[in-house]
């Protein structure tokens, strides 16, 4: 049996929603971090104009596969292999990165490293969409979202929910600019920056 991700099933329908407008005119996603894989079929599905490339790391490529395998439409594409710190992605360039849940689980070091290979991805005009919790001005949106963030750091030390303002100012080291921070169900956010 495939593993399964509650949150990404009660997740899939508001960030469909967004990216159907911000990818309208796209043609290919490197999604970092796809996990279960719940958002690729979903979003490749629903977004059949984009050739959906998903990637984790290499102890979550064999269920990820087989997700794909199972439920994956045609312009899904088979999973890569991808550590965020590799100085070399094995892609070329693509259209958009859209990442979900993961700035909270890497290290301050792997944050930077995703944005810097992102925007080395990402040609002029290319699109960057990140999905998932943040602090504004160091205060959390939420209790709840405190508490996720007290049982983050016990499990991962060096992770834990992102100042969107540390953020956005290595977005804009990498040549990134904000252009919406969309508010979404459960305290999280879609924020998009366009290279």
């Amino acid at each position: 049996m495939l593993p399964f991700s509650d949150a990404c099933e009660r997740n899939k329908a508001p960030i469909l929603g967004i990216l159907q407008q911000a990818f309208i005119d796209l043609s290919s996603v490197v999604e970092v971090g796809s996990g279960t894989g719940q958002h690729a079929v979903h979003f490749a599905r629903h977004l059949p104009h984009l050739a959906w490339q998903p990637t984790d790391r290499a102890d979550k490529l064999p269920m990820l596969a087989a997700r794909v395998a199972l439920d994956g439409p045609p312009n899904l594409r088979s999973p890569l292999e991808l550590d965020v710190t590799w100085s070399s992605w094995p892609f070329v360039a693509t259209d958009a990165v859209f990442s979900a849940n993961t700035l909270h689980i890497m290290s301050w070091d792997e944050v930077r490293s995703f944005f810097a290979g992102a925007a080395r991805l990402l040609g002029r005009g290319g699109l960057l969409a990140v999905y998932g919790p943040m602090r504004y001005a160091g205060r959390y949106t939420s209790d709840s979202n405190e508490a996720f963030d007290e049982s983050l750091r016990e499990r991962f030390p060096q992770g834990g929910i992102r100042n969107f303002e540390d953020v956005a100012g290595i977005a804009v080291a990498e040549g990134l600019a904000l252009i919406a921070d969309n508010p979404m169900p459960a305290n999280n956010q879609l924020l998009l920056w366009r290279r």
